[in-house]
Order: C-alpha cells, then sequence, then structure tokens
C-alpha cells in the first residue's frame, strides 16, 4: 500500500512538471528561444560529431579503396615487368646466337682453306700445370685425336681425347704444349711452350743464334711435328731476353687468342 502511494506521488509531480514547461514553451517567444538555444547547444555538438565520424568514416572507406587499387596495380606492373624481363632475356639469348653464328662465319670465311666443324666451349680446366678446355662436338661429328683446334685470332690447340659428344683440348698454353713455329718476317724455325707465368704467354725456344727476332714479331705455326698445319697465326713476342750464350736466348710470346674470352671454335678436319 505504501509502494502504491509513493508510485502516485511521483505521477503527479512528473505531471505537473509536464504542465509547467507546457505553459513555459506556450508563453512568450523568450522563453522559447532560450530552451531552443540550450536544446541546440546540446543537440548541435552531437549532431557536428556524428557528421565528422560520418564523413571520417567515409574518408577511410575512399583510403581502404585506394590501397586495395594500387595493390592491384603493383600486381599489374609487376606482371608486366615480368614478361619484359621474359623478353630480354629471349631477346639476349637471340643476340648471343647471332653472335656465335658470326663468329662461325668469320671463322669459316677466314679459314676457307680448311674443312672444319664448329663448337664451343662448354668447360675450361684451367690449374698452374694443366690448361685444357672441353667443346661440344665429338665422335659423332667426326672428330678425332690430334685434330687443331683453332680461334678467330688464331691457334687454339689440339685435341686429346674425344667422346661421342665432347672432345677435349690440349691449348697452347698447356704446359705440356709444345708447338713448332716461325717467325713470319725471317723464318727462322723456334718452339714455343706453355708456361707457369701468364695465362696468355708462350716461351720461345731454341732460337737460332743468327735470327734477328725483335719485339713485335708475329709468330705462326711451321707446319713441322705432324700436329698443326703450316701458317696459322700463334701470337707476337712480347719481349725478348738475351743472355751472354746467344744459344740460351728467350722470348715472350703473347698469344693471338684470349684463352679467358674464348668460346667459339673451329676443328680443322683436313690438315
Amino acid at each position: 500500500m505504501y509502494r502504491n502511494k509513493k508510485s502516485g506521488i511521483i505521477g503527479i509531480v512528473i505531471t505537473i512538471i509536464i504542465l509547467i514547461l507546457i505553459v513555459i514553451f506556450s508563453n512568450g517567444d523568450k522563453n522559447s528561444s532560450f530552451f531552443e538555444n540550450a536544446a541546440t547547444n546540446l543537440v548541435m555538438p552531437i549532431q557536428n560529431g556524428l557528421t565528422y565520424l560520418k564523413n571520417k568514416i567515409g574518408g577511410n572507406s575512399t583510403f581502404f579503396t585506394d590501397i586495395n587499387n594500387l595493390k592491384e596495380e603493383n600486381e599489374q606492373l609487376k606482371e608486366k615487368n615480368s614478361e619484359l624481363e621474359q623478353s630480354l632475356r629471349e631477346l639476349e639469348n637471340i643476340k648471343t646466337q647471332n653472335e656465335t653464328l658470326k663468329e662461325y662465319l668469320d671463322l669459316t670465311e677466314k679459314y676457307g682453306e680448311y674443312k672444319t666443324i664448329p663448337g664451343y666451349v662448354i668447360n675450361k680446366e684451367i690449374s698452374n700445370y694443366s690448361k685444357t678446355i672441353v667443346i661440344n662436338i665429338g665422335r659423332e661429328d667426326g672428330v678425332k685425336e690430334n685434330m687443331t683446334v683453332i680461334g678467330d685470332k688464331g691457334l687454339v690447340g689440339h685435341i686429346i681425347s674425344v667422346t661421342e659428344n665432347t672432345a677435349k683440348v690440349q691449348t697452347i698454353i698447356d704446359t705440356a704444349s709444345s708447338v713448332s713455329c716461325s717467325m713470319s718476317t725471317t723464318k727462322d724455325s723456334i718452339v714455343c711452350k706453355g708456361t707457369l707465368e701468364e695465362q696468355s704467354t708462350l716461351k720461345a725456344m731454341y732460337i737460332p743464334t743468327e735470327a734477328n727476332i725483335i719485339q713485335g714479331d708475329s709468330i705462326e705455326t711451321s707446319g713441322l711435328g705432324g700436329i698443326y698445319p703450316k701458317g696459322i697465326h700463334v701470337g707476337t713476342v712480347k719481349k725478348v731476353t738475351n743472355t751472354q750464350n746467344p744459344t740460351d736466348r728467350s722470348a715472350i710470346v703473347e698469344t693471338a687468342v684470349d684463352f679467358d674470352k674464348l668460346d667459339t671454335v673451329l676443328v680443322i678436319t683436313n690438315q
């Protein structure tokens, strides 16, 4: 009963407050303006906050959309870049093949008097004592032991072993190599051997006492010895070493072939 009485009193108070507010709102613009201003001051910050939040959310939405677009464009660029790299590699391969074919043509034209088989270097076994290379042609191509191998600039060496599809070449810079040569100017015979020193040099030995050998002389094969045909360019005299005994004279010959850059060769089959 007490609770019901309390609830009735509260209801009466609320009713009175509502009636007072109605009277105030219905009387005079001044009070109306006051409450309107109060309501405005209360509502506007909330409205502004909601508007800001809406714009912020809209902006973030645009930001995330831009991020997704950038990711997609980045993937497309990566794909195009990969395609361009592949095209570049293909062009480089074509360029290399064309250069190789040109070297073959140049070699065959230069040594047109010989019947030759073209090949290229697939391995190099270079150490202090052994300097050999392996080429990609062998017995199936008609390659045999002791055949002469030449490069664009001159003599490379000779075949020392053959498999069905490859051949090993002992280069003239190998320490076990010995080439019978002659000086192009005087035609004096000398022997050029591989050394332990520089990779692209030979040591000219057994120089005749009466031979006038000087720096810059051209050296070529003499045709003696049964391996190399006559007239193949070997190199150029780089330095002459004179001694008190004229029979001990020697010279350093710089090879015509740059063995570091040697890629293509010809094997002479009709020597």
